[in-house]
């Protein structure tokens, strides 16, 4: 997994560590069942169907410019990796500021030649992820995409802005001694929180609609995992190996039932989305109390022995 992979799975065998795992659609975002109707349909009549079907090919739109235009989509659309570090061994560091994609004759082949270019564009592709959308975007096409997420936000009744707010929280805690420590240093009693992302999309498309629906500043991108080829529990086996240790617990959230079987094989909780209104277990709705219980009963209540140290 990396340099940086390897540093995180070293520093998690010595403290605390919680690693969320999310499923992305009707999870953390909804586009699927915008398209779909079903979001609007559980409304039963006061939701605009239609108009959810619109907003939602409004982000399809979006979502494949910035692939094609950005992140080299066209070019790499069949040559789908589950992450960005899987090909770094092929990549030798090589300058790429003058180096022509248009022109370096990657095809189809995928030798061990074509596996150094596609990781030449991982390594571009994670560079653009972490410089973020102003970077790559005139003023005009961002204050477009505001406006779409913000009729999306209304549409959904806040979907987007609770599920960015929750992995907020999450990313604090509860208030109590398990909170990441602020100078940093490595403390034994802080529990440091990891977001991690597994979807069955490819994972290029998956890192875009990370940056137009803002969820980059809390997934990192060596963070985000596509099984659309391997399934979902090679993702999270890997997951494990990556950062297993001790003091480290892992809980599983999302609305498929891949993930869900996938979480019972390795014996994690799992807290299945269900997007109908009323659910406790949607966005707005799910809260850190719910997730404590979930950790809880697989892991037992550590929060509480944290406070009782």
């Amino acid at each position: 997994m990396g340099e940086n992979a390897k540093g995180v799975a070293e520093s998690s065998r010595d403290q605390k560590l919680d690693v969320y795992i999310w499923d992305m659609d009707e999870t953390l975002i909804l586009l699927k069942s915008l398209l779909t109707g079903t979001y609007a349909e559980g409304f039963n009549g006061v939701k605009n169907v239609q108009e959810g079907v619109e907003i939602g090919k409004k982000w399809e739109k979006q979502i494949l410019s910035l692939c094609d235009d950005h992140f080299f989509y066209e070019q790499i659309e069949n040559h789908n990796k589950p992450y960005l570090d899987v090909l770094r061994q092929y990549d030798d560091g090589r300058n790429l500021s003058e180096y022509d994609f248009s022109k370096d004759e990657f095809g189809p082949s995928y030798d061990d030649d074509d596996k150094r270019k596609l990781a030449y564009r991982h390594r571009v592709i994670a560079h653009r992820y972490k410089q973020g959308l102003q970077s790559l975007l005139n003023q005009e096409t961002t204050k477009d995409l505001d406006e779409l997420y913000d009729i999306t936000d209304k549409y959904t009744d806040r979907w987007l802005t609770s599920a960015r707010v929750f992995l907020e929280e999450c990313s604090v805690g509860n208030g109590s001694t398990s909170i990441v420590a602020a100078d940093g240093i490595n403390d034994s009693s802080a529990t440091k929180r990891i977001h991690v992302l597994v979807t069955s999309g490819s994972l290029i498309p998956s890192l875009v609609k990370c940056l137009l629906f803002r969820l980059d500043n809390m997934i990192a991108h060596e963070n985000v995992y596509s099984s659309w080829e391997v399934g979902k529990l090679q993702c999270f086996q890997w997951i494990k190996a990556r950062f297993n240790g001790p003091k480290v617990r892992f809980c599983v959230i999302g609305d498929g039932w891949e993930e869900g079987e996938a979480a019972q094989l390795m014996q994690w909780p799992f807290i299945k989305i269900d997007m109908r209104p009323g659910s406790s277990h949607r966005f707005p709705g799910l809260t850190l109390r719910t997730v404590g219980f979930y950790f809880s009963v697989v892991y037992g209540n550590s929060d509480a022995e944290d406070e009782k140290e």
